[in-house]
């Protein structure tokens, strides 16, 4: 009898056997190259709307017109989610995501063009960030109901996890890089954000395998009322995405950075950059700890714990100061958001069966778009009424105590354990 001891990772399940899965690669490539686009083209967005406001309004006005930009690319994903999660279930999820990148590739040439050729105004770029949102609203059914379809049932959770860190690698990365090209020049962040969407692009049109989901029986309208009542009947599911929307939609701090930047810590362009590299800085370290130390047990009081950081975090952001103080703030923030998504993006797509994974998707992705774009707008009329600093602190103070609420209201969520 020989006296080592078994692998305890069978070999079906290991990073390897994900690896060889070439479909997968390049659908992985596509989702880190996709959102570090979005994520350019959200803060050059963000910083270049500010900048016009700002010509010829208050310090106040001008955020107000910041938080909407959140609210013009949220208004088409609250109308377009839940026939798009259908269409996710129903039509080819490859030939869809190619659709969503070519529209993305023209609203970033646009705002290139516009850049460049010196014709931006704010009803244009709000104008752009609804387009920007419509397919937004396609793209992420989509992609996260074909991610499952490139991989054998033994590497769906390892698949799941990776899926979840791409997003976040390209979430990390983007946010950091788009305050360094804004410092630049808008036009720069522009064309390098039309070059990622053109690879994004490129890598789809490579994946070979068929991504035809399984048309279940039914009307449209039937089978979107099926993806909500799964929704709602599973409390995991539903507590997970509805805590990351009230937390994130009252903590959105991250979207006044340009009023920050600019009139409360007055560090300019440069400074921009280095406070949108602060939530990347934090988000890089848990990612490499979570990479390291996989989550093994207690994965939903993990997540409320990360929620309620984040909202701790963002006080202190509000009430610093100091540049080196507010980076460490949103270092911080990051890597709780890092966290608590991780878990929560895990969960979910666990726990939800592959004809469902579009529809839940859809849902999932309209209660992220409302905690973000939303949580944009809200802090933008915060900001109108308090000042930037007042609604920093009164949106961290929420997600806190939204952070109670669910853990209290959803005890099966706090109990989840595994992340398996």
């Amino acid at each position: 009898m020989s006296d080592t001891a078994p692998d305890p990772t069978p070999p079906e399940n290991t990073v390897r056997a994900l690896l060889a899965e070439r479909d997968y690669v390049k659908f992985w490539a596509t989702r880190v190259m996709a959102t570090l686009g979005v994520q350019i083209q959200s803060v050059a967005l963000g910083w270049q709307i500010y900048s016009l406001a700002r010509e010829t309004m208050s310090v106040a006005q001008s955020a107000f017109y910041v938080g909407m930009v959140g609210l013009a690319a949220f208004i088409p994903v609250f109308l377009l989610a839940l026939p798009a999660g259908e269409v996710a279930d129903r039509y080819e999820r490859k030939r869809i995501l190619i659709f969503c990148y070519l529209g993305e590739i023209a609203t970033a040439v646009i705002l290139a063009a516009a850049a460049i050729f010196d014709f931006t105004s704010i009803p244009l770029l709000l104008a752009l960030s609804a387009a920007f949102g419509a397919s937004r609203a396609f793209m992420g059914p989509a992609s996260t109901a074909m991610g499952p379809m490139l991989v054998p049932r033994p590497l769906l959770p390892r698949a799941i996890a990776w899926n979840s860190l791409a997003w976040q690698g390209g979430s990390i990365i983007g946010p950091a890089l788009g305050g360094i090209l804004v410092a630049i020049s808008a036009s720069v962040s522009y064309c390098v954000t039309v070059g990622l969407y053109l690879a994004a692009l490129a890598c789809v049109l490579l994946i070979r395998r068929s991504t035809q989901p399984d048309v279940q029986p039914g009307s449209r309208w039937e089978l979107m009322k099926e993806g909500l009542a799964y929704t709602w009947s599973n409390k995991i599911v539903f507590g997970a995405i509805s805590l990351d929307l009230f937390a994130v939609l009252l903590g959105g701090a991250t979207a006044l950075l340009p009023v920050f930047a600019r009139d409360i810590l007055h560090v300019g362009p440069s400074g921009f950059g280095l406070l949108r590299a602060g939530p990347a800085i934090g988000a890089t370290l848990v990612a490499m700890a979570l990479a390291a130390i996989p989550i093994r047990r207690h994965a939903g009081l993990i997540m409320f714990g990360g929620v309620a950081l984040f909202g701790l975090a963002t006080i202190v952001f509000g009430l610093s100061k100091w540049l080196p103080l507010s980076i460490l703030a949103l270092a911080t923030l990051g890597g709780a958001d890092m966290l608590s998504v991780y878990v929560r993006q895990t969960l979910v797509q666990i726990v939800t069966p592959d004809q469902m994974r579009g529809r839940v998707a859809a849902v999932s992705s309209l209660f992220i778009g409302a905690s973000n774009e939303l949580g944009e707008f809200e802090s933008g009329v915060v900001a109108r009424f308090m000042g930037p600093v007042g609604a920093a602190i009164f949106g961290g103070a929420g997600a806190l105590i939204v952070t109670g609420l669910w853990a209290k209201l959803f005890p099966a969520l706090r109990k989840a354990d595994r992340l398996e």
